[in-house]
């Protein structure tokens, strides 16, 4: 069983990524319903959080059924860093993660996310009074450089072990790759692998379907899995790796009517959450993944975007449910 601090989060866990403009809670409502065991929120400026930004304060907002959780924050000042890592502690979640993986320009630029790769020092002395700071367990997530040059992962892992980090997510990629190329994953490995490495270490990268979750585990013997983008419209994802490691047989795709019932469900906590106007306009990011391959879907589409109205979204999508069953059926 893998744990993280007093934290069971089962024999081989399955993460959701934190994703900015995504991993918010309407979203993580239907990961964790689709089998996700441990999430992440999107990461929350520290200068935001100290300053009471109104945007960095509302991504702290939990709740019972997404336990546990854990509060991600970012920024380059260690000062801010410790201020705001105490504020995430007190919205209580159950892990307190540091980002340290962020390519953005705007962020590993001004040296917070990945951009700390490149001072190893001020990133461990960072980590150390972070995990002073609070007594909830940290973890971090991470890049394995800057670029191909400075790739120093295994050092970085064993500083952060440490100074007290209680679990290590790697994304196999550097800050220079952003989200380009094949996530190295043989560099997760040599850190898993390490003879003074006793923490958790969780892969991410490229993970997109349940045969490649087997072949990742098996091939490179990490923790657990960390999954981003495929689970963006496809939250089933989680459950299917589920199946397949346990059985070695795949489940069957979600139906349309699946799909709808959940785009339903995101679409309901989204308003619930943020207001219909906000939580309307948040959404519309997320009908052309939830629909994606069906045929001659675009003109509904086009509508789901442009609809004001929660009841009149809600009657589109029973429209589609019952117009698509027998295209869905043949896709």
């Amino acid at each position: 069983m893998v744990k993280i601090g007093n934290n069971e989060i089962g024999e081989f866990p399955l993460l959701l990524a934190p994703m900015e403009d995504v991993s918010d809670p309407p979203f993580r409502a239907v990961c964790k319903e689709n089998g996700a065991d441990l999430m992440y929120t999107e990461f929350i400026s520290a200068e935001g959080l100290i300053r009471d930004a109104e945007k960095s304060v509302q991504k702290l907002d939990i709740y019972d059924y997404e336990r546990p959780i854990g509060i991600q924050i970012f920024g380059d000042k260690i000062e801010s860093m410790r201020e705001a890592a105490a504020i995430a502690e007190a919205a209580q979640p159950e892990i307190v993660d540091i980002n340290y993986g962020c390519p953005v320009k705007k962020v590993a630029c001004k040296g917070a996310g990945a951009g700390i790769l490149l001072d190893i020092p001020k990133m461990q002395k960072m980590t150390e009074e972070i995990v002073k700071q609070v007594s909830l367990p940290v973890t971090v997530k991470t890049r394995l450089g800057w670029d191909d040059s400075t790739i120093k992962i295994v050092e970085v892992a064993k500083r952060l072990q440490d100074v007290g980090i209680q679990a290590l997510s790697i994304h196999g990629r550097t800050r220079q790759q952003m989200y380009k190329g094949v996530a190295d994953w043989t560099k997760i490995a040599e850190v898993k692998n390490h003879p003074d490495i006793h923490i958790p270490i969780f892969g991410n990268g490229d993970i997109d379907s349940p045969e490649k979750a087997l072949e990742y585990k098996n091939k490179y013997g990490v923790d657990g899995i960390m999954i981003g983008r495929a689970a963006i419209g496809y939250p089933w994802i989680f459950n299917e790796i589920k199946h397949y490691l346990k059985t070695g047989e795949k489940l069957e795709g979600p139906s349309l009517t699946d799909r709808v019932n959940v785009t339903r469900k995101h679409l309901d906590f989204s308003v619930e959450w943020k207001g219909e106007r906000q939580g309307i306009f948040e959404m519309r990011r997320h009908y052309t993944n939830y629909f994606r391959g069906i045929p001659n879907f675009k003109p509904y589409r086009t509508q789901l975007v442009n609809l004001e109205t929660h009841a009149e979204i809600v009657d589109l999508l029973e429209e589609i449910n019952e117009k698509f069953q027998e295209v869905y059926a043949v896709v």
